[in-house]
Protein backbone atom coordinates (compact mmCIF):
# COMPACT_ATOMS: atom_id res chain seq x y z
CA UNK A 1 0.00 0.00 0.00
CA UNK A 2 1.50 3.36 -1.02
CA UNK A 3 1.58 6.33 1.32
CA UNK A 4 2.04 8.70 -1.63
CA UNK A 5 -1.66 8.73 -2.50
CA UNK A 6 -3.61 11.13 -0.24
CA UNK A 7 -5.82 9.27 2.22
CA UNK A 8 -9.17 10.38 3.59
CA UNK A 9 -8.96 9.29 7.21
CA UNK A 10 -11.70 9.05 9.81
CA UNK A 11 -9.83 9.68 13.06
CA UNK A 12 -11.77 8.59 16.13
CA UNK A 13 -10.28 10.47 19.08
CA UNK A 14 -8.62 13.39 17.28
CA UNK A 15 -9.57 15.78 20.10
CA UNK A 16 -7.48 13.75 22.57
CA UNK A 17 -3.71 13.65 23.02
CA UNK A 18 -3.07 10.41 21.11
CA UNK A 19 -5.60 10.83 18.34
CA UNK A 20 -4.63 14.49 18.08
CA UNK A 21 -0.99 13.58 17.48
CA UNK A 22 -2.10 11.21 14.72
CA UNK A 23 -4.37 13.82 13.14
CA UNK A 24 -1.58 16.42 13.15
CA UNK A 25 0.88 14.04 11.50
CA UNK A 26 -1.64 13.08 8.84
CA UNK A 27 -2.36 16.75 8.14
CA UNK A 28 1.37 17.52 7.88
CA UNK A 29 1.58 14.86 5.18
CA UNK A 30 -1.35 16.33 3.27
CA UNK A 31 -3.98 13.72 4.06
CA UNK A 32 -7.61 14.68 4.71
CA UNK A 33 -8.97 14.11 8.23
CA UNK A 34 -12.43 14.07 9.75
CA UNK A 35 -13.29 13.45 13.38
CA UNK A 36 -16.40 13.16 15.51
CA UNK A 37 -17.24 15.46 18.40
CA UNK A 38 -20.17 16.20 20.69
CA UNK A 39 -18.88 19.69 21.50
CA UNK A 40 -20.36 22.85 19.95
CA UNK A 41 -18.22 24.88 17.56
CA UNK A 42 -17.15 27.34 20.26
CA UNK A 43 -15.72 24.59 22.47
CA UNK A 44 -13.90 22.49 19.88
CA UNK A 45 -10.10 22.37 20.18
CA UNK A 46 -7.96 23.53 17.31
CA UNK A 47 -6.72 20.50 15.36
CA UNK A 48 -5.01 21.78 12.22
CA UNK A 49 -6.27 20.30 8.98
CA UNK A 50 -9.13 18.43 10.64
CA UNK A 51 -12.82 18.71 9.75
CA UNK A 52 -15.33 18.11 12.54
CA UNK A 53 -18.48 16.04 12.28
CA UNK A 54 -21.07 16.57 14.99
CA UNK A 55 -22.18 13.39 16.70
CA UNK A 56 -21.58 10.64 19.23
CA UNK A 57 -19.86 7.27 19.02
CA UNK A 58 -22.94 5.74 20.62
CA UNK A 59 -25.05 6.74 17.61
CA UNK A 60 -24.55 4.40 14.65
CA UNK A 61 -25.76 6.99 12.11
CA UNK A 62 -23.31 9.59 13.42
CA UNK A 63 -20.41 7.18 13.13
CA UNK A 64 -21.44 6.16 9.63
CA UNK A 65 -21.55 9.83 8.65
CA UNK A 66 -18.00 10.25 9.95
CA UNK A 67 -16.82 7.32 7.82
CA UNK A 68 -18.53 8.41 4.59
CA UNK A 69 -15.96 8.73 1.78
CA UNK A 70 -13.13 7.71 4.14
CA UNK A 71 -10.46 5.44 2.71
CA UNK A 72 -8.85 4.67 6.09
CA UNK A 73 -9.62 4.95 9.79
CA UNK A 74 -7.57 5.50 12.94
CA UNK A 75 -9.33 4.64 16.18
CA UNK A 76 -8.56 5.25 19.85
CA UNK A 77 -11.34 4.94 22.40
CA UNK A 78 -12.17 7.79 24.80
CA UNK A 79 -11.51 7.45 28.54
CA UNK A 80 -14.62 5.33 29.03
CA UNK A 81 -14.35 2.01 30.85
CA UNK A 82 -17.92 0.71 30.87
CA UNK A 83 -17.98 -2.55 28.88
CA UNK A 84 -21.45 -2.07 27.38
CA UNK A 85 -20.64 1.45 26.22
CA UNK A 86 -17.26 0.53 24.73
CA UNK A 87 -18.80 -2.50 23.03
CA UNK A 88 -21.41 -0.24 21.42
CA UNK A 89 -18.72 2.17 20.23
CA UNK A 90 -16.70 -0.68 18.69
CA UNK A 91 -19.72 -2.21 16.93
CA UNK A 92 -20.74 1.16 15.48
CA UNK A 93 -17.20 1.77 14.24
CA UNK A 94 -16.91 -1.70 12.69
CA UNK A 95 -20.29 -1.49 10.98
CA UNK A 96 -19.51 1.97 9.61
CA UNK A 97 -16.17 0.75 8.26
CA UNK A 98 -17.87 -2.22 6.56
CA UNK A 99 -20.70 -0.19 5.09
CA UNK A 100 -18.53 2.61 3.72
CA UNK A 101 -15.77 0.41 2.30
CA UNK A 102 -12.82 1.62 4.34
CA UNK A 103 -9.77 -0.33 3.17
CA UNK A 104 -7.82 -0.35 6.47
CA UNK A 105 -8.61 0.46 10.10
CA UNK A 106 -5.88 0.93 12.71
CA UNK A 107 -7.00 0.46 16.30
CA UNK A 108 -4.77 1.90 19.05
CA UNK A 109 -5.74 0.03 22.22
CA UNK A 110 -4.17 2.82 24.33
CA UNK A 111 -2.38 0.22 26.47
CA UNK A 112 -0.78 -3.18 26.38
CA UNK A 113 -3.26 -5.94 27.17
CA UNK A 114 -2.35 -9.03 29.25
CA UNK A 115 -2.69 -12.44 27.59
CA UNK A 116 -5.13 -13.68 30.21
CA UNK A 117 -8.28 -11.87 31.29
CA UNK A 118 -8.14 -9.66 34.37
CA UNK A 119 -10.52 -7.66 36.53
CA UNK A 120 -9.01 -4.40 35.25
CA UNK A 121 -11.53 -2.41 33.21
CA UNK A 122 -8.80 -0.50 31.34
CA UNK A 123 -7.51 -3.79 29.92
CA UNK A 124 -10.78 -5.65 29.45
CA UNK A 125 -12.71 -2.89 27.69
CA UNK A 126 -9.83 -2.48 25.23
CA UNK A 127 -9.66 -6.25 24.75
CA UNK A 128 -13.42 -6.20 24.16
CA UNK A 129 -13.16 -3.43 21.55
CA UNK A 130 -10.41 -5.33 19.74
CA UNK A 131 -12.47 -8.53 19.75
CA UNK A 132 -15.58 -6.76 18.46
CA UNK A 133 -13.64 -5.05 15.69
CA UNK A 134 -11.88 -8.24 14.64
CA UNK A 135 -15.05 -10.35 14.62
CA UNK A 136 -17.23 -7.70 12.98
CA UNK A 137 -14.73 -6.95 10.22
CA UNK A 138 -13.92 -10.58 9.40
CA UNK A 139 -14.66 -11.29 5.75
CA UNK A 140 -15.55 -7.66 5.05
CA UNK A 141 -12.45 -6.71 3.10
CA UNK A 142 -11.56 -4.11 5.74
CA UNK A 143 -8.01 -4.73 6.94
CA UNK A 144 -7.50 -4.39 10.69
CA UNK A 145 -4.21 -3.55 12.41
CA UNK A 146 -4.05 -3.37 16.21
CA UNK A 147 -1.37 -1.37 18.00
CA UNK A 148 -0.81 -1.86 21.72
CA UNK A 149 1.43 0.88 23.17
CA UNK A 150 2.99 0.86 26.67
CA UNK A 151 3.34 4.18 28.58
CA UNK A 152 3.72 7.67 27.12
CA UNK A 153 6.69 9.96 27.68
CA UNK A 154 4.32 12.89 27.26
CA UNK A 155 2.76 11.93 30.61
CA UNK A 156 5.99 13.21 32.15
CA UNK A 157 5.94 16.54 30.29
CA UNK A 158 2.85 17.70 32.14
CA UNK A 159 1.76 20.00 34.99
CA UNK A 160 1.97 16.98 37.33
CA UNK A 161 5.58 16.02 36.51
CA UNK A 162 7.17 18.91 34.63
CA UNK A 163 7.79 21.34 37.51
CA UNK A 164 9.32 18.68 39.79
CA UNK A 165 11.58 17.48 36.97
CA UNK A 166 12.68 20.92 35.84
CA UNK A 167 13.16 22.44 39.30
CA UNK A 168 14.07 19.52 41.55
CA UNK A 169 15.14 16.68 39.27
CA UNK A 170 12.41 14.42 40.67
CA UNK A 171 10.69 11.97 38.34
CA UNK A 172 7.69 10.56 40.22
CA UNK A 173 5.50 8.01 38.45
CA UNK A 174 3.12 5.23 39.60
CA UNK A 175 5.22 2.30 38.40
CA UNK A 176 7.52 0.16 40.57
CA UNK A 177 11.17 1.14 40.19
CA UNK A 178 12.10 -2.27 38.77
CA UNK A 179 9.38 -2.36 36.08
CA UNK A 180 10.82 -2.36 32.53
CA UNK A 181 8.91 -0.01 30.23
CA UNK A 182 9.36 0.71 26.51
CA UNK A 183 8.39 4.37 26.87
CA UNK A 184 7.09 6.02 23.69
CA UNK A 185 6.07 9.57 22.81
CA UNK A 186 2.76 10.62 21.28
CA UNK A 187 4.66 11.67 18.16
CA UNK A 188 6.26 8.25 17.77
CA UNK A 189 2.87 6.65 18.41
CA UNK A 190 1.52 8.76 15.54
CA UNK A 191 4.39 7.56 13.34
CA UNK A 192 3.47 3.98 14.21
CA UNK A 193 -0.21 4.60 13.41
CA UNK A 194 0.76 6.24 10.12
CA UNK A 195 2.92 3.27 9.21
CA UNK A 196 0.16 0.84 10.19
CA UNK A 197 -2.19 2.72 7.85
CA UNK A 198 0.17 2.59 4.90
CA UNK A 199 2.74 -0.24 4.90
CA UNK A 200 2.29 -3.68 3.44
CA UNK A 201 2.45 -6.90 5.42
CA UNK A 202 0.74 -5.81 8.66
CA UNK A 203 -2.93 -6.44 7.92
CA UNK A 204 -4.49 -8.62 10.60
CA UNK A 205 -1.57 -8.22 13.00
CA UNK A 206 -1.49 -7.10 16.64
CA UNK A 207 1.74 -5.25 17.43
CA UNK A 208 3.13 -4.35 20.86
CA UNK A 209 4.71 -1.07 19.84
CA UNK A 210 7.01 1.00 22.04
CA UNK A 211 10.47 2.42 22.34
CA UNK A 212 13.46 0.37 21.25
CA UNK A 213 14.68 -0.19 24.83
CA UNK A 214 13.02 -1.11 28.09
CA UNK A 215 13.95 1.22 30.95
CA UNK A 216 13.37 0.60 34.65
CA UNK A 217 12.96 3.58 36.97
CA UNK A 218 16.62 4.41 37.57
CA UNK A 219 17.45 3.91 33.89
CA UNK A 220 14.61 6.25 32.94
CA UNK A 221 15.98 8.82 35.40
CA UNK A 222 19.44 8.49 33.82
CA UNK A 223 17.99 9.11 30.35
CA UNK A 224 16.17 12.18 31.67
CA UNK A 225 19.37 13.36 33.33
CA UNK A 226 21.20 13.20 30.00
CA UNK A 227 18.40 15.04 28.22
CA UNK A 228 18.00 17.71 30.91
CA UNK A 229 21.69 18.08 31.74
CA UNK A 230 21.07 17.72 35.48
CA UNK A 231 20.73 15.02 38.13
CA UNK A 232 17.37 13.23 38.15
CA UNK A 233 16.09 10.58 40.57
CA UNK A 234 13.17 8.23 40.12
CA UNK A 235 10.48 8.09 42.83
CA UNK A 236 7.81 5.37 42.54
CA UNK A 237 4.46 7.02 43.23
CA UNK A 238 1.69 5.08 44.97
CA UNK A 239 -1.09 4.37 42.41
CA UNK A 240 -3.80 5.68 44.76
CA UNK A 241 -1.98 9.02 45.04
CA UNK A 242 -1.75 9.16 41.25
CA UNK A 243 -5.46 8.33 40.97
CA UNK A 244 -6.46 11.07 43.40
CA UNK A 245 -4.51 13.69 41.44
CA UNK A 246 -5.84 12.49 38.08
CA UNK A 247 -9.42 12.56 39.35
CA UNK A 248 -9.17 16.32 39.80
CA UNK A 249 -8.37 16.66 36.10
CA UNK A 250 -10.57 14.05 34.38
CA UNK A 251 -13.10 13.03 37.01
CA UNK A 252 -13.21 10.02 39.34
CA UNK A 253 -14.57 7.44 36.86
CA UNK A 254 -11.99 8.06 34.15
CA UNK A 255 -9.23 8.34 36.76
CA UNK A 256 -10.19 5.01 38.29
CA UNK A 257 -10.09 3.43 34.84
CA UNK A 258 -6.64 4.76 34.00
CA UNK A 259 -5.28 4.06 37.48
CA UNK A 260 -6.40 0.45 37.24
CA UNK A 261 -3.44 -0.14 34.93
CA UNK A 262 -1.01 1.13 37.58
CA UNK A 263 -2.65 -0.78 40.40
CA UNK A 264 -2.23 -3.90 38.29
CA UNK A 265 1.43 -3.16 37.56
CA UNK A 266 2.09 -2.42 41.25
CA UNK A 267 0.68 -5.84 42.15
CA UNK A 268 3.47 -7.53 40.22
CA UNK A 269 0.98 -9.56 38.17
CA UNK A 270 2.49 -8.60 34.81
CA UNK A 271 6.01 -7.28 35.39
CA UNK A 272 7.01 -7.37 31.70
CA UNK A 273 3.70 -6.20 30.24
CA UNK A 274 5.02 -2.76 29.28
CA UNK A 275 8.48 -3.93 28.14
CA UNK A 276 9.92 -3.72 24.63
CA UNK A 277 9.20 -6.57 22.26
CA UNK A 278 11.93 -8.34 20.30
CA UNK A 279 12.01 -5.59 17.69
CA UNK A 280 9.26 -7.21 15.64
CA UNK A 281 6.93 -4.20 15.72
CA UNK A 282 9.54 -1.65 14.65
CA UNK A 283 10.70 -3.97 11.88
CA UNK A 284 7.17 -4.62 10.65
CA UNK A 285 6.31 -0.91 10.63
CA UNK A 286 9.76 0.38 9.61
CA UNK A 287 9.69 2.97 12.38
CA UNK A 288 12.47 4.06 14.70
CA UNK A 289 11.20 5.66 17.92
CA UNK A 290 13.48 8.33 19.34
CA UNK A 291 15.70 7.39 22.31
CA UNK A 292 14.30 8.80 25.55
CA UNK A 293 17.18 11.22 26.16
CA UNK A 294 16.77 12.71 22.67
CA UNK A 295 13.03 13.18 23.23
CA UNK A 296 13.71 14.83 26.60
CA UNK A 297 16.26 17.21 25.10
CA UNK A 298 13.69 18.43 22.54
CA UNK A 299 11.03 19.45 25.08
CA UNK A 300 10.71 23.08 26.31
CA UNK A 301 11.24 22.28 30.00
CA UNK A 302 11.87 25.97 30.71
CA UNK A 303 8.11 26.52 30.86
CA UNK A 304 8.12 24.52 34.10
CA UNK A 305 11.20 26.15 35.61
CA UNK A 306 9.93 29.67 34.94
CA UNK A 307 8.04 30.66 38.09
CA UNK A 308 6.08 33.29 36.24
CA UNK A 309 4.91 30.83 33.56
CA UNK A 310 4.10 28.18 36.13
CA UNK A 311 1.94 30.60 38.09
CA UNK A 312 -0.01 31.85 35.09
Amino acid sequence: MSDQIPMRVAVVGATGFQGGATARLLAERNHRIRTLTRKPDSERPQVAGTAFVSGDLANADDVRHLFERATHASVVMPLVYDAETVGTYARNIAHAARETGVCRLVYNSNTRVPESSTHVAAFETRRLAETVLRESLRGSGVELVVLRPPVYLDNLFSPWNGPALAKDGVLAYPLPADTPVAWISHRDLAEAVYAALTVDGVAGRTLDIGGARSLAGDELAEAFARGLGRDVRYVPLAPHVFEEGLARAVGPEAAAGVAGIYHYMASGAGPDLMAADDGGSTEALSVRPAPVDEWVARQPWQIWSDDTAAAS
